[in-house]
């Protein structure tokens, strides 16, 4: 019989990854995504475990075609090829950036064209061009501080400058400027300076989806930064035709990215101004996914006939991963995704009822922590040794868990005056899903894992995952990678009859019973209450037992401003049994350092620690 062939195409991205494999014919067989990828900004390690992941999932293949962001010149090629030759040895496997195998996405060259470009907008920008005969030439591509004119992070910084601008000039806050401060949950324009010196690439590109919303509802600010980047996208797809053939000479343009292809009346704009420079031009969009380019090119490579007799199944039957280490159908029987008898009439009863009645279901969710007392005495012990020893306590969730686990973190530094790595929140999505969802993010049980490696968890530290559900991939993820490296781990579910595989079982399982939601399924409701209090439990008792309280004291407050300098004169007063104009001028002398001031009073004041 002749063996089956099958081909794998990868396409990344600054966003994303797509992942496509297909049979001889070109029929897909197995499609899955994974988060970004960048040749520019990934170690040899980060690329060599990116292309591992793939091959778990894709299983064996004859040929491999990739298109990847970053990758810019022949010494990039290199080096993407020496990494993907130790996960795929013999496998044939050719890299080109992700330009090209977008164009080629494009389809047939029509026959009377003399040269297409493709202009991509996306996250970033770039023009990319290929002459009839062969030659190329490309523009812009090198990122939000070089280059990326006409892109997603450009329009968003351009709209950042001109409310800050209009603010300045007019002494008044624009309604573009109020809509940005609404999305990144900013108070003040001040707050602008902090969160651009902070923010990510991807962060800020996410501005634009604000920009094109006032834009339509007729905001002149708004309308004036997208006529200028529509500008600048026709200038550099026209001035890359120009490298290519004659002006009036046939050349298609082809559109492509997020922001071309998802905002229609953006692209028309920038299709009128490329039809106003070029004449006789053809402006087309991307039908095809990059990553069919990416297949095309595996599929002109010679299969690797060793791979090929296991190909005969489709990609990934054997090889790749079984899928979520807790099966999907176990939520059914979890506690929180049942309705609850008594709030099935909570839309029409009468408010104060439901009121009583919510608070009530709030206080059974705390009374459900009592059994686990233990789990928690448990945890606090290995958490106090963790931090002896100079280790850390990391929580991990997606949504609310991951909210509520960053929230506890964050106050421990200034409630304890400890370092802000000793306790951190991880959260799917990162810092956006602080606040927004981020889709698909606690599904990714790889990026948990990534997530876990890069902030270098070890041996010793600590790694509490909550997940309502006691599902959740990312947090599964991060469980596991944190049990490879060496740390303590412990899941805390709202899920009695969880089901765990014995090989992958953390440390602790923490199943608590808070029952039915009032609202059937929403979490954030008793599974969060209880999961606040709990950890609100683990941090201060394990910062009691490291010595950072005395008595119901916080003898280690960080007074950072009135409120807190005003409670840390009273800590002192407290402490040493002196009069506040005494303990104020101890905090003034000990550089508001609470256990110092004490100290400095000791030999004076009766008390003392």
């Amino acid at each position: 019989m002749t063996a089956r062939h099958t081909y794998l195409g990868i396409e990344t991205g600054a966003t994303h990854t797509t992942v496509l494999v297909a049979d001889e014919a070109g029929r897909p067989v197995d499609r899955f995504e994974l988060g970004p990828a960048n040749v520019l900004l990934s170690t040899d390690g980060e690329l060599e475990r990116f292309f591992r992941e793939i091959k778990s999932r894709a299983g064996d293949v004859s040929a491999i075609g990739a298109g990847m962001a970053g990758l810019r010149n022949e010494h990039d090629k290199r080096r993407v090829d020496a990494i993907a030759r130790q996960v795929w040895p013999d496998t044939p496997f050719h890299a080109t950036n992700d330009l090209e195998t977008a164009l080629a996405a494009a389809g047939e060259w029509p026959a009377e064209i003399e040269a297409r470009v493709l202009l991509l907008s996306g996250t970033g920008s770039c023009a990319y061009g290929r002459g009839a005969a062969g030659q190329v030439v490309q523009f812009g591509g090198r990122g939000h501080i070089l280059g990326d004119r006409g892109s997603a992070c450009d329009i968003a910084l351009g709209a950042l400058r001109a409310i800050v601008y209009q603010f300045d000039l007019e002494g008044s806050f624009s309604p573009l400027g109020n809509a940005v401060l609404a999305a990144l949950q900013l108070n003040e324009p001040d707050e602008l300076i902090p969160w651009t010196q902070e923010a990510e690439k991807h962060e800020i590109a996410a501005l634009a989806v604000t920009v094109f919303r006032k834009a339509e509802d007729g905001d002149a600010l708004a309308e004036k930064v997208l006529r200028d980047a529509a500008d600048k996208l026709a200038d550099m797809a026209v001035h890359c035709a120009e490298r290519l053939s004659r002006k009036g000479k046939p050349v298609q343009f082809v559109l492509a990215g997020s922001v071309l292809l998802k905002q229609p009346a953006f692209a028309a704009a920038v299709g009128r101004r490329l039809h106003g420079q070029w004449e006789g031009c053809h402006v087309v969009k991307l039908e095809g996914e990059g990553v069919l380019g990416a297949l095309a090119l595996a599929r002109t490579l010679p299969p690797a006939e060793k791979n090929a007799a296991s190909a005969t199944t489709p990609a990934g039957s054997g090889n790749q991963e079984a899928g979520p280490l807790i099966a999907l159908s176990q939520m059914a029987s979890a506690p929180t995704e049942w309705r609850n008898p008594r709030t099935m009439e909570l839309d029409t009863m009468p408010l104060a009822d439901a009121i009583g009645l919510l608070i009530g279901e709030n206080v059974a969710a705390v009374e459900a922590l009592e059994p686990h007392v233990g789990d928690l005495e448990w945890l606090i012990g290995r958490t106090v040794e963790a931090f002896q020893r100079g280790c850390r306590l990391f929580y991990v969730g997606a949504g609310t868990s991951g909210r509520l686990g960053v929230l506890d973190a964050s106050e421990c530094p200034p409630t304890f005056r400890v370092p802000p790595d000793l306790v951190q929140g991880i959260i799917a999505g990162g810092r956006r899903a602080l606040w927004s969802a981020v889709e698909g993010a606690e599904d990714q049980e790889a990026e948990g894992a990534e997530a876990v490696r890069f902030r270098g968890v070890g041996e010793g530290d600590v790694i509490l995952g909550i997940a309502a559900s006691g599902r959740t991939p990312y947090v599964w993820g991060a469980l596991e990678e944190g049990r490879r490296l060496g740390a303590v781990t412990a899941l805390l579910a709202f899920h009695p009859g969880l089901q765990v595989p014995d090989a992958h079982r953390p440390d602790r399982l923490i199943l608590v019973n808070t029952g039915p939601e009032p609202l059937t399924g929403s979490t954030r409701m008793k599974a969060g209450t209880a999961t606040k209090v709990f950890l609100n439990a683990l941090t201060t008792l394990a910062m009691v037992h490291t010595g950072k309280v005395r008595g119901n004291l916080m003898i280690d407050l960080n007074p950072s401003n009135t409120k807190l300098r005003d409670r840390a004169v009273r800590l002192v007063t407290e402490l040493v049994s002196c009069d506040a104009e005494t303990a104020r001028r101890a905090l003034e002398e000990s550089g508001w350092v609470v256990r110092d001031a004490v100290e400095r009073l000791s030999e004076n004041c009766s008390g003392g620690l």
